[in-house]
């Protein structure tokens, strides 16, 4: 059985909220993505656990609004605390690797190594279910670290064949070969829309945000900033662009 308790962390970057998920099997429960440290999201968690016996808790990633809730969960459960390494306020008992397995119950969760949002990113198999933590989320993209591992662990999880998606942020997807499909494609389009940019003049990454991120709100240029950047990264390595970074607006840009 899953189990979703959504955390009251709204905004920009999070959705709704993070998406918390308690595994549940022969009685015994797995707690998934913890969350941020709040008062009110512990104790709904503790409250929708109920009687039954927590094994675990386990972080997909270290990032402040999945993380910081698994080490008091664990103290407060007496129970270990898994990912695949430290992490800000987040120190795991045991590291999972990619193929690492999870007991619970009747049933095994299989680990997914899926970098590219993050180094550390892990998604969770169960059945026909992935947990993707923020490799995809529901109803947004996401803000990557590195474009090439990115677009590997997306390809890595559509050769997996599941069904439903259960992300980090957002509602579940049922069709999940479409919208890993739709993934792909939009990092691919993003590509070429970069690509046909600096083609048509934009000449720094300032230039290239302004030609392909033309609705982006103010609050998130920083961000738009940022996905050209490792988007022009990835290119620099596919011998397509020449990209001097200096960690801003003005690095330029040209096609190779």
């Amino acid at each position: 059985m899953i189990e979703r308790v959504l955390a009251p962390n709204p905004g920009l970057f999070t959705g709704p909220g993070t998406n918390t998920y308690l595994l549940a099997s022969s009685d015994e429960v797995l707690i998934l993505d913890p969350g941020p440290d709040m008062d009110e999201h512990r104790t709904a968690i503790i409250d929708g656990v109920g009687g039954r016996l927590v094994v675990g808790v386990i972080a997909t990633h270290t990032h402040p609004d999945h993380a910081p809730l698994a080490n008091p969960l664990g103290a407060h459960y007496d129970v270990p605390v898994l990912g695949f390494g430290p992490g800000p306020r987040f120190t795991p008992d045991m590291t999972l690797a990619d193929g690492s397995e999870v007991g619970f119950g009747a049933d095994r969760l299989l680990a997914v190594h899926t970098p590219g949002h993050t180094d550390d990113h892990l998604c969770f198999r169960w059945g026909g279910t992935l947990f993707t933590g923020d490799h995809i989320m529901g109803g947004s993209t996401v803000v990557i670290e590195d474009a090439t591992a990115y677009l590997e662990s997306l390809y890595r999880v559509s050769d997996l064949g599941v069904g439903r998606l259960e992300p980090g942020h957002g509602d579940a997807m049922d069709d999940a070969g479409r919208a890993i499909d739709d993934y792909i494609e939009h990092r691919l389009e993003r590509e070429r829309e970069i690509v046909e940019a600096i083609g048509s003049g934009a000449a720094t990454v300032g230039d290239v945000v302004d030609a392909v991120y033309t609705e982006v709100p103010s609050g998130l240029r920083q961000a738009a900033v940022h996905q050209v950047r490792v988007q022009l990264t990835k290119l620099l390595r596919d011998a397509l662009v020449t990209f001097e970074d200096d960690n801003t607006e003005h690095s330029s840009v040209r096609l190779r």
